[in-house]
């Protein structure tokens, strides 16, 4: 078993040295008194500080090819151009397209995420090419055609069980594409199948005002309301966007013990809205999670930026300057993300999965007396974030991602092929 011998880094304010041995953080202790094995690789990183990898906690990772497809147009526009496009795809779009998202990923300090999209066998592929880690959700999207169905449910099935065989880094889940999307009947069998199996259930939800408007319309109810009375929403539940809510869903949402994921770039872009009830969310006790949404509406997938918006955007439209405060940013970006998806990942603990961002602190974004998470979240960009380790191994080093160059040519490839 090899290791990492992170010398005199900065971690929670203190200077220490971080062991990594295996796949996990073996131990952290005062600097100077790390000592390495024989086995072991020692790095200085004098003048940088470790951070946990950040956890994307919703995205569409292959959409990365589809930045551009639906400027400036309203959402309805948007998701039927995103539709007519992705019936072009095939499963070597998908594997590159995948692998550049986890190239800007690593670059941004994303080391884990939760994605929802197709033929996911080659995303599976991508993902442990790219020595990351992630949960690749099977979506359902019936549209209401029983034929549709049936071959989603086989195919799920199928998918399923050859998933025994990908790495552990990656695992499968079940998604439903939204309550507007998907027929009552392909809800049930996909949450019972979830639960079945023990499987995270990701769905879009209340993502628009159209969405409940017509939902309400259709069932009388919110899609809270509707699928809670379906006995759908649960703690195995992941809900993306979740922007349209009253206080009964809130509470609903909480007592389920519902995972939120906050959007806000992808929000903003489509006019979605803006008035994202973290504070109401957070107190009445739901976990909150941070994601990008995919890169054909929030255009990157850059972890850092997504946190700085939401604080901003919670500050201004609450007329309140300590709404989402530093610690509670960070966290939706990290363990609250790690939380949703079951892994003891998103910290710097002893014992915990070694997933690691190591940013260099040597620039003018970090001269100031400020908190670090202060200069880090509101001042610095994301090429601060020098190096990463996940699941115990160098995945990224001095900005340097292993096959960089083949990924790019390769997508440039695909992308005239489909456009």
């Amino acid at each position: 078993m090899g290791g990492i011998l992170l010398k005199n880094i900065m971690s929670d304010g203190k200077i220490c040295d971080i062991l990594v041995k295996g796949k996990h953080i073996a131990g952290i202790m005062p600097a100077g008194t790390g000592i390495a094995g024989s086995d072991v690789e020692t790095v200085d990183c004098s003048g940088k500080a470790a951070l946990p990898g950040m956890v994307n906690a919703h995205t569409h990772a292959a959409m990365t090819l589809f930045r551009g497809v639906g400027e400036d147009v309203c959402f309805a526009d948007w998701i039927d151009r995103i539709w007519k496009v992705e019936e072009k795809i095939d499963d070597e779009y998908i594997y590159w397209a995948t692998r550049v998202a986890c190239l800007e990923m690593l670059k941004t300090g994303t080391t884990t995420f939760y994605d929802q999209y197709w033929r996911i066998p080659s995303a599976a592929k991508a993902v442990r090419d790219m020595g990351m880690r992630a949960v690749l959700s099977y979506v359902h999207l019936d549209h209401c055609d029983s034929s549709r169905f049936a071959m989603q449910k086989d195919e799920c099935r199928r998918i399923f069980e050859d998933s025994a065989d990908w790495p552990d880094t990656v695992s499968f889940s079940v998604a439903v594409h939204s309550v507007y999307s998907v027929s009552e009947e392909q809800i049930l069998w996909a949450s019972d199948f979830a639960r079945e199996h023990g499987l995270k259930l990701n769905i879009h939800l209340c993502e628009t005002l159209k969405e409940v408007t017509d939902c309400r319309q259709c069932h009388g109810m919110s899609p809270v309301a509707y699928l809670d009375r379906l006995g759908v929403l649960g703690p195995d539940v992941i809900a993306a966007h979740t922007l349209w809510l009253d206080e009964d869903d809130i509470g609903i949402l909480a007592e389920r013990g519902v995972s939120c994921v906050h959007n806000i770039n992808s929000n903003l872009k489509l006019a979605s809205g803006y008035r994202f009830l973290y504070n109401e969310l957070h107190d009445a006790g739901a976990n909150v999670c941070l994601g990008t949404d995919g890169c054909a509406s929030s255009n990157n997938l850059d972890m850092l930026e997504a946190m700085k918006t939401a604080a901003l955007v919670q500050k201004a439209w609450r007329n309140d300057p300590a709404a989402m405060p530093l610690d509670e940013l960070f966290a939706m970006a990290s363990s609250h993300g790690a939380e949703a998806l079951g892994l003891d990942t998103g910290r710097i603990a002893e014992g915990s999965l070694a997933d690691i961002i190591i940013v260099d602190t040597d620039s003018s974004f970090f001269l100031s007396a400020a908190p670090f998470m202060a200069n880090f979240i509101y001042s610095a960009h994301s090429d601060c974030i020098t190096s990463v380790i996940c699941d115990g191994k160098f995945v990224m080093r001095d900005r340097q991602v292993p096959g960089e160059h083949e990924i790019l040519t390769q997508a440039r490839r695909v992308l005239d092929r489909i456009r």
